[in-house]
């Protein structure tokens, strides 16, 4: 059975960083892309970044220059750096990773909470 475990969420105040983290587990036999969505109260999940196999990545407009997405691909792990954080980034976090298992679809993490507020 796969799994997504993240971590790295938490309270920090505006201007600072947090890196989250987010490993598969289980019958894996590759993975392909990779991404980081959030969702804030009252909104619809947004793409935040997405990464391909070959290190291609891409980031939404709000984060550009902000936040910086990369793998592992021996860990089966994606990550988000993100600095100069705003209270606008406010919201659950959640990976996803498009696993080839015996299962062949899109994973998704538990979420983890990242508020910005002073």
């Amino acid at each position: 059975q796969v799994q997504l475990v993240e971590s790295g969420g938490g309270l920090v105040q505006p201007g600072g960083s947090l890196r989250l983290s987010c490993a598969a587990s289980g019958s894996i036999f590759g993975v392909s892309n990779m991404g980081w969505y959030r969702q804030a109260p009252g909104n619809q999940r947004e793409s935040v970044a997405d990464i391909t196999s070959g290190g291609t990545t891409n980031y939404a407009d709000s984060v550009k220059g902000r936040f910086t997405i990369s793998r592992d691909n021996a860990k089966n792990a994606v990550y988000l750096q993100m600095n100069s954080l705003k209270p606008e980034d406010t919201a659950v976090y959640y990976c996803m990773m498009h696993i080839i298992a015996r299962f062949t679809h899109d994973y998704w993490g538990q979420g983890t909470q990242v508020t910005v507020s002073s």
